[in-house]
């Protein structure tokens, strides 16, 4: 027979096990319940605490501890009665599994590759080359065919002012109204063939016609400098991204690498993940 302690006593086993075991008992073993002879231990107390909202793992207190018990108690009985598993409740525990273990493991990975030295070195990376620093003060006008793009420059040739042109034929409703005008940026901040034909320009010249999916631009490149380095501070949220990724990135090819892996070509219609009758085959 499974004997349920009530809520009092459990509130009084959650008094003793957050402050009078002794110390040396008080591991991710020590047992706080049973069910069924199904032990509850504080280290799967510890796993949920963390999963917990910040503001209740802020005031945790002997009501809380008892209410944490108390959900790991009833979801140890009704997990007990749901063998043998249905293949949705297997297939979702091993994808939990993988899920679990992986996120553990990157994420100590991402944790440990952040040091002064490696982000010192994306910093030194990054900016060390003054090409990359380059931003650009540029204006263009946007039309939307090559017909339209070459009648414009016609006019540029012959002395027609940009800035005006653009007022009056630009289709991109936020830089044509201050005469094309698309002020400083830098590389990545446009689309590929634009950035492209900016970088060939000279101060003071205008591109022949470019396309981007946006439509047909002429572009006047009005200025152009080298950004000062920001501190390393400034960018270290940043900077501490990228060492993550890098070290994530590099573990999992590490891994893959090593791994021999097989991919069965079945002609699976893709179309078949949403037939959830699957999980009845």
């Amino acid at each position: 027979m499974t004997i349920r302690k009530p809520r009092a006593a459990l509130a009084a086993l959650a008094l003793v096990c957050a402050g009078t075991l002794p110390a040396q008992a008080q591991d991710f073993d020590t047992v706080l319940a049973r069910v069924n002879g199904e032990e509850i231990t504080l280290g799967h107390m510890a796993l949920l605490y963390e999963r917990l909202p910040q503001e209740l793992r802020a005031n945790l207190d002997p009501e809380l501890f008892d209410q944490m018990l108390t959900q790991l108690i009833e979801q140890t009985a009704v997990a007990q009665t749901a063998y043998p598993l249905t293949t949705r409740e297997r297939l979702f525990l091993d994808n939990s599994r993988r899920e679990a273990i992986t996120n553990t493991r990157l994420t100590a990975i991402a944790e440990d590759a952040v040091t002064e030295d490696a982000l010192e070195a994306a910093y030194e990376e990054r900016f060390s080359d003054a090409k990359a620093r380059r931003e650009f003060n540029a204006a263009h006008i946007l039309v939307e065919t090559l017909d339209e793009a070459e009648g414009l420059l016609a006019e540029l040739a012959e002395g027609a002012d940009f800035a005006t042109l653009a007022q009056e034929h630009s289709l991109d409703p936020g830089s044509g109204a201050n005469g094309g005008s698309l002020g400083w940026f830098g590389l990545g901040r446009m689309v590929e063939a634009f950035e492209a034909a900016v970088v060939e320009l000279e101060v003071g010249d205008i591109s022949d016609p470019v396309e981007t999916r946006f439509g047909w631009h002429l572009i006047k490149l009005n200025d152009a400098r080298i950004a000062d380095a920001p501190p390393l501070d400034a960018v270290r949220a940043e900077l501490t991204r990228e060492v993550q990724l890098a070290a994530v990135m590099g573990r999992i090819a590490e891994v893959i690498d090593a791994a021999e892996v097989e991919r069965i070509d079945t002609g699976i219609d893709p179309a078949l993940l949403r037939d959830q009758t699957l999980f009845d085959r």
